[in-house]
């Protein structure tokens, strides 16, 4: 006799049915969960923002690795003073380096109206430095990349926790009825790899939606999205996923899991019609593609991942994460491996905030540009630096921040964050702030305790907003 699915697949069966059914659908919401209590799917929690929104969307630029401050904003130069001398205080525990100052190669000047200083390294940005924010002052845990990386993700160094884009899913959800709410563009396999851009414990729904790898964004398009079959095959099989599902959670009674499966299935069938639009970068004129680097070899992969974080911002993606790959790594040759990042990702960077100010959506749009740590002022190896958590810097730039502005200092050779030092977990608040939320009040009930992205810390960074 033939069981009905709703008797004979248990939730293991039933995740494996559906994967199988589907593919591995980039939303990755067709896997079994962890169970978890709250505001189920897709539906974002708040009705209302909690103080006045500066910004609508995020677009987080991920310079895997660590850029070295010292070398593009952060100008010292007492380094070019004493390049080849020994620090003059103890360098911090876990650093592999010789104690001897490292002054690089690129040229610091001020630039714009503002005289923000920057390096030569980065020339396109340089020339955008009037509308960029550059905190000085960062500091975070973690001497390592995977903890690091997390931190800068998640908030969390050791631990799964939701990706900053998950939270910001689960609290505002999409501004396009077709479209999630959470991309990944390029997104890393290495240091911790899925848990960067995951839901962890919240709905699955609000995990991104990936696109491409390693920085890379691939073919541009959502992997199992389409495909070679026929469209209405391909709606009769969501249709048969949705059945399944339906009778499961009828067998099953009300399930966080397979209500979040539902509500991603009927998102990645409705995205089959929105998508294909969003993506097709052709769709932009030949100038357009050629301002950030399109068709040329160095920036091209770069500059497609950028021109489609505008494209996904401009349709209501609410928090798009952009990575560079992990390049940024310079434990040795430092000026090549720099000098080669940095032609890969600056004019798209630069030709990216143009654009959004071109569109008339910079003034929303919060852009995001830094790595999981800096890199210490003294030299590893014979020309390289070493991981550096305890000072370095990020740049901000439209969404309410202020314009050609510094904040905090380093010491004055570059290594600690001294003055107005700002954590992981007030980049955090601040960035959630600008959305409209309030860090301490977006919380998620899970093993008996109430989490937030900035867990039991973080503070607004009033002094940057505008």
């Amino acid at each position: 006799m033939t069981q009905s699915p709703s008797t004979n697949l248990s939730r293991r069966d039933f995740g494996a049915v559906s994967t199988f059914t589907l593919g591995s659908l980039a939303i990755s919401a067709l896997a079994p969960w962890r169970t978890a209590f709250g505001a189920a799917g897709g539906a974002p929690v708040m009705t209302k923002p909690h103080v006045t929104p500066r910004a609508k969307r995020v677009i987080f630029l991920f310079m895997h690795g660590g850029p070295s401050h010292v070398d593009t904003f952060d100008y010292k130069p007492l380094l070019a003073r004493d390049n080849g001398k020994p620090l003059p205080f103890a360098l911090p525990p876990n650093i592999d380096a010789v104690p001897k100052l490292l002054d690089g190669p690129w040229e610091f000047k001020q630039r714009g109206e503002s005289g923000l200083w920057v390096s030569s390294l980065l020339p396109r940005m340089a020339e955008q430095a009037d509308s960029l924010c550059v905190i000085r002052s960062m500091h975070t845990k973690g001497q390592s990349h995977g903890q690091a990386v997390g931190m800068i993700n998640t908030g969390s160094d050791n631990l799964v926790r939701p990706s900053v884009g998950a939270w910001v899913s689960y609290a505002l959800g999409s501004d396009h009825p077709d479209l999630p709410a959470h991309v990944a563009i390029g997104p890393a396999t290495a240091h911790g790899g899925p848990r960067n851009y995951g839901a962890a414990f919240l709905p699955a729904m609000h995990q991104a939606t990936v696109v491409g790898s390693n920085g890379k964004p691939g073919s541009g398009k959502i992997s199992h999205l389409d495909g070679p079959l026929p469209p209405e095959r391909v709606a009769e099989r969501f249709d048969l996923v949705q059945r399944i599902n339906q009778q499961h959670l009828q067998a099953a009674g009300p399930d966080r899991e397979i209500e979040g499966a539902i509500q991603a299935v009927d998102l990645a069938s409705r995205m089959r019609k929105a998508a294909p639009e969003v993506f097709d970068l052709e769709r932009e004129s030949e100038a357009t593609q050629l301002a950030y680097g399109i068709g040329q070899k160095e920036t091209d992969s770069f500059g497609r991942s950028c021109l489609l974080a505008r494209r996904l911002a401009e349709a209501g993606v609410r928090f798009i994460t952009v990575s560079s790959g992990q390049v940024w790594d310079q434990h040795s040759n430092l000026e090549s491996g720099h000098n080669k990042n940095a032609k890969a990702t600056d004019q798209p960077v630069a030709e990216l905030i143009a654009d959004l100010k071109r569109r008339g959506l910079w003034d929303d749009t919060l852009i995001v540009w830094g790595g999981e740590f800096g890199r210490t002022p003294v030299v590893q190896g014979k020309n390289g630096r070493d991981h550096n958590p305890q000072g370095f810097t990020v740049v901000l730039s439209g969404g309410g921040v202020k314009s050609g502005f510094a904040y905090g200092e380093t010491d004055e050779y570059g290594y600690y964050a001294l003055h107005d030092r700002v954590h992981m977990h007030d980049l955090h608040a601040t960035m959630l702030h600008l959305l409209g939320v309030d860090h301490e009040r977006l919380t998620y009930r899970y093993a008996g305790r109430d989490f937030r992205l900035t867990d039991i810390h973080g503070r607004v960074v009033e002094d940057i907003l505008a």
